[in-house]
């Protein structure tokens, strides 16, 4: 098996675990570490200064003053994990092997931000991690080295997703950079699964607002979709009050009568319902600042 040097672009949770494992494979070697430039991971810095690793963190990483660094001329492979800037076309074609990217959506379907929120607002019934090249300045739209997909259940959050996609990521990373290592990678372009695919753009605060106006199950979908952060909220009182709803039963009433979406028609405890446009919600863990009470309006 071939050697390698590596050089790794990553943040958060996601690039953790991935990088630790490529730490411990003698068969690799870490050439630097670039972090993002605004709020830096502390972690991986850390790690990397015991391993006596370079660690840079540019404002712009195509500058001039970035891509001279001799660092970057001895890599055979860039690695990209949770990194928030685009590479262009002189870094694309720096390294001899290429640039890959892990993808916590089933490309080509699910490009852009946020997928694991917009996988359980969709309602799917699946969600995929992909291994792609980065071959242009595209976003998520290089050749696909492997890709791997997981069941959603009715209990799926977006906060279990993503722990589930921290473990599964990091492993489907290091056996596609197994296969480069062996040259043994059938590259799968994304036309060829389909020519257009679906972007998702990225979620924004404001976003997180629930419409009573919507089915039970899409309001059901959207909840779930935005646990345990930020949380779907609703008004209370004229928009006085925010009343953020974590979770709902996945089982619904029928409605009896006209009542409006949004109207709280039973209150207890442990839990209320409310109405949506089609089904009573019962919400079983929410919290709020302000007392509910029967015939409320939640907008």
């Amino acid at each position: 098996m071939r050697k390698i040097k590596i050089g790794y672009f990553g943040d958060g949770k996601w690039a953790h675990s991935s990088f630790k494992k490529l730490l411990n494979d003698k068969s690799i070697d870490i050439s630097f570490l670039c972090l993002r430039n605004k709020k830096p991971d502390l972690y991986l810095y850390k790690l990397a200064k015991k391993k006596k690793i370079d660690v840079f963190n540019p404002k712009n990483i195509n500058s001039s003053s970035f891509i001279k660094n001799k660092n970057l001329k001895e890599v055979n492979l860039f690695v990209s994990m949770s990194y928030n800037q685009i590479f262009k076309k002189q870094l694309i074609s720096m390294p001899d092997l290429g640039i890959i990217n892990c993808h916590a959506g089933n490309l080509p379907f699910y490009r852009g931000r946020n997928p694991l929120n917009w996988v359980l607002i969709n309602g799917e019934k699946k969600f995929g991690i992909t291994v792609h090249y980065i071959d242009d300045e595209k976003i998520d739209s290089g050749d696909i080295i492997l890709k791997k997909i997981f069941p959603i259940k009715k209990s799926d959050t977006y906060g279990t997703l993503l722990k589930k996609s921290h473990n599964e990521c990091s492993k489907i990373l290091l056996k596609s950079i197994k296969k480069i290592q062996l040259n043994n990678v059938k590259r799968i372009k994304q036309s060829n699964i389909d020519k257009k695919g679906s972007y998702f753009k990225k979620r924004i605060s404001g976003d997180e607002r629930i419409n009573w106006n919507w089915g039970a199950t899409k309001i059901f979908n959207f909840i779930r979709a935005l646990n345990p952060d930020p949380l779907a909220y609703s008004y209370l009182n004229l928009y006085k009050h925010k009343v953020y709803i974590k979770e709902v039963s996945n089982e619904f009433k029928k409605k009896i009568g006209r009542v409006k979406p949004g109207t709280i028609v039973k209150v207890t405890s442990k839990y209320f319902n409310v109405s949506s446009n089609d089904k009573i919600i019962k919400v079983i863990n929410w919290k709020s600042d302000s007392k509910l009470n029967e015939k409320q309006i939640l907008n």
